[in-house]
């Protein structure tokens, strides 16, 4: 028996290497439309990176047994979930919880676990990020990305990132004796401690900040755009509900303003004043929470419709904003 499991770890390892290069295509094409999913739901995030599992760490993975001497994974080709990863990494917690909430309604979870809370479930500090198996589904079809194929997602906050990249450096790179493993244990322990503290002040600073915004700041004079700045501030308050989204979104809308020929907050206020906002949040049918940036987008689709898709910087974009479009009532 012990002879028939190797030879499958062998065979499965050999086609996976076979296809190795394929599935370096596939997590780009995974990497692409996660950052597409969210900058289009204008969502805030540091990053979005992509890794392929290597053949060394599948030949490892394959090969792993549970006591008794039994496979982990009896079939390592298709029970080996995590070939392609994608990693988005967030400032802060409540983007996290945007990010899953988005992805599970753009794709088809598989898995959702949350480790942070199971990690708190068991009394500890430690390990915390949340984890999406996704897959496309049947109604989705993306270049690049075979129906049957699966994306692991890890959604981290930037800290909870730094904890996990030192922690496994240390521990999986390194060696830690027996002697100073109880010492590495507590010191990581209050580490993590220390850092959930941390990712709840962020929080607070946001939330507060976000609530302080009134006063425009100034801006470049020979700029004829609506300063990112002042949009941000703007857009806080029209839109209170909403979340942050980045800071180059919010120049790049500013420039779709202008092609508008609106270059100050006032004439956005007034393009704005008759927005039915709950009637677009109706028929959006929104299942995340929706950036600032994506709010102000959809408004302004509303109100010129074909003139606003028709803006040069839309032009990457026009399928998109015409399906946005259809969903608005007349």
């Amino acid at each position: 028996m012990a002879t028939t499991q190797s030879t499958r770890v062998r065979r499965a390892v050999q086609r996976y290497a076979a296809s190795f290069e394929e599935l370096r295509g596939v997590t780009d094409a995974y990497v692409t439309l996660v950052t597409r999913l969210l900058d289009d739901a204008g969502i805030n995030y540091l990053t979005v990176t992509g890794r392929t599992k290597s053949v060394e760490s599948f030949a490892g993975k394959a090969a792993r047994r549970l006591p008794g001497g039994r496979m982990a994974h009896p079939k390592p080709l298709t029970d080996i979930t995590d070939q392609v990863g994608v990693r988005v990494v967030t400032y802060v917690l409540a983007d996290v919880d945007a990010v899953a909430q988005l992805l599970s309604s753009q794709l088809e979870v598989h898995e959702d676990r949350d480790m942070g809370q199971e990690t708190a479930a068991a009394g500890r500090f430690g390990y915390s990020s949340r984890h999406l198996l996704v897959g496309l589904g049947e109604d989705r079809d993306e270049p690049g990305i075979p129906p049957e194929r699966p994306a692991s997602v890890q959604i981290r906050t930037v800290l909870q990132h730094a904890w996990a990249e030192f922690e496994h450096d240390v521990r999986y790179k390194g060696s830690v004796s027996a002697e100073h493993a109880p010492d590495f244990d507590r010191r990581f322990t209050l580490a993590a401690g220390l850092l959930e503290l941390a990712d709840q002040q962020f929080s607070a600073i946001r939330d507060r900040h976000r609530d302080e915004l009134t006063s425009p700041a100034d801006g470049d004079d020979d700029d004829p755009r609506i300063s990112p700045t002042d949009l941000a501030a703007f857009l806080a308050g029209q839109f209170t509900d909403a979340g942050w989204s980045r800071t180059d979104h919010y120049a790049w809308i500013s420039g779709l303003l202008l092609e508008l020929g609106i270059s100050s907050l006032s004439e956005l206020r007034e393009v704005l004043r008759e927005v039915d906002v709950p009637a677009i949040d109706h028929h959006m049918g929104y299942r995340y929470p929706p950036g600032a940036v994506r709010r102000l987008d959809d408004a302004l689709l509303s109100v010129y419709g074909e003139r606003y898709i028709a803006l040069h910087g839309n032009a990457h974009r026009l399928a998109l904003l015409r399906a946005r479009l259809a969903r608005l009532p007349d």
